[in-house]
């Protein structure tokens, strides 16, 4: 039986995908690295997570995401000295805070392809606390943050929290999981049911989309080792959804919030991206206004 009142310090990033949406960009540069005007996607999802109160951050990687490690290790004695000569001591405190937001943990996917592999591969890191599993390529602008927002509900309610929003363009049921269930309060669903990327609206259990994250309870790892053990490769990606389920037939209680106040970005695609970039460079006070003229030329 899960502790709903244990204190959530972990949290597990997928990180190593190839990013091959976005060749030839990603040869050299984890699509994870991509910027948001000028901080990383990974940024924002690390900067959630230290809000939530984690602090520990295993970040699952593959052999050319060496750049995500560099950018949460310290700064060079180089740049260090070019910000001080130059007097941009806000810039230097800003970029010095980044390594020291959390205890970053860097280990390579060795597991098998899909989702269920990052977190099995980090299984023994996390041991029997409950932890955060989340993705680098995705993320929800919320207020308060879409993670608080879920530990909030695992403290009243127990189990595990999912991430779910409303999606219902036939494209979407090929991208994401969806979930079904009773709602027991306004906006969190009791799950019965989850299916990753059903194909069609027709073959999904409901418009409610799992995207994101997620809040587990320890318990999952067992039902992931226990899912490997007979995990075939040739039937398909290793899918966290799978163990889920599993759970919910054994009792497990998952729970699917809709986050408040709250906007999901999604920039593992390049349009996607792209409109996301656009969207928080309009909400910069520094260069908003001027690219919303520019934005306007162009269009009117």
């Amino acid at each position: 039986m899960d502790n709903k009142d244990k204190k959530v310090r972990k949290a597990v990033i997928a990180a190593a995908g190839f990013g091959t949406r976005f060749l030839p960009q990603t040869k050299a540069m984890p699509k994870e690295m991509l910027p948001l005007v000028d901080k990383p996607i990974i940024q924002y999802i690390v900067e959630e997570l230290v809000d939530a109160g984690i602090e520990d951050i295993v970040i699952v990687t593959g052999y050319h995401k060496r750049t995500i490690e560099d950018h949460f290790d310290n700064m060079s004695a180089d740049l260090r000295s070019n910000l001080k000569a130059s007097g941009k001591n806000e810039l230097l405190e800003e970029t010095k805070r980044i390594s020291s937001m959390a205890n970053f943990i860097y280990i390579r996917q060795k597991g098998p392809y899909g989702n269920g592999g990052p977190l099995l591969d980090a299984s023994h890191l996390i041991g029997d606390e409950p932890f955060i599993y989340t993705f680098a390529d995705d993320f929800v602008a919320a207020n308060p943050s879409r993670f608080k927002q879920m530990i909030d509900i695992r403290h009243r309610r127990g189990g595990s929290i999912v991430t779910a929003v409303r999606r219902d363009d036939p494209g979407d049921y090929k991208r994401y999981g969806y979930v079904d269930g009773q709602e027991v309060a306004d906006g969190i669903l009791d799950m019965t049911t989850i299916i990753e990327k059903p194909g069609s609206k027709e073959a999904s259990p409901s418009d409610i989309a799992s995207v994101s994250g997620y809040v587990f309870d320890p318990i999952i790892l067992e039902y992931l080792e226990k899912q490997y053990q007979s995990y075939d490769k040739e039937s398909g990606e290793f899918q966290i959804q799978e163990a889920m389920q599993n759970m919910i037939n054994d009792g497990h209680k998952i729970f699917a919030a809709n986050i408040e106040d709250a906007v999901y970005y999604d920039t593992g695609n390049p349009l996607d991206y792209m409109k996301t970039v656009v969207e928080f460079g309009l909400k910069r006070d520094d260069i908003g206004e001027d690219l919303k003229n520019y934005l306007r030329d162009k269009l009117l």
